[in-house]
């Protein structure tokens, strides 16, 4: 859709050049060639005496084809303005769509930094606490082993025959 546009701006400048071609031109009509034509060859004979008449119709030609260029360079020029627009408005947002991303994705990883300094902390001090609980486990160990061996001596002298 967006080229659309920009063909329906060149269009006017189209048609208005192909209107200039389909007319006469002074280089077209032998009797109205210039002097300064560079299509006009040396040997060509001098031209005649031209009535005012054909010089406002070659005034009138040269006119019109000039409206016909301008129209086509403004056109031209309209076109590449609204391309370098969409192009720069394009790169704008994608910037401003890549900070976003650069931003939740900052946000993100300093969370989970966060997180993971909590979870190591976490896990250094039950580390410190199992340390502790080495002695306390070592110690019901051999409590455990003292109460098997009152449980035996205990059977013992309950099973005297």
């Amino acid at each position: 859709m967006e080229g659309d546009g920009a063909a329906a701006e060149k269009a006017p400048a189209a048609d208005a050049v192909a209107t200039s071609q389909e007319e006469p031109t002074p280089s077209s009509s032998s009797s109205t060639k210039s002097p300064f034509d560079p299509c006009i060859s040396a040997a060509a004979p001098a031209p005649a005496a031209t009535s005012p008449g054909e010089i406002l119709r070659a005034l009138q030609v040269v006119e019109r084809d000039s409206v016909a260029i301008a129209e086509s360079y403004a056109s031209l020029f309209s076109s590449l303005r609204i391309a370098l627009s969409e192009v720069t408005s394009t790169s704008l947002e994608n910037m401003q769509c890549f900070n976003d991303v650069v931003g939740r994705l900052q946000e993100s990883a300093l969370d989970a930094a966060t997180k993971g300094n909590r979870y190591i902390n976490s896990c250094l001090r039950l580390n410190e606490e199992m340390k502790s609980l080495e002695s306390l486990a070592l110690q019901l160990k051999i409590l455990r082993k003292n109460v098997d061996n009152l449980d035996v001596a205990v059977n013992r002298v309950l099973r005297l025959p």
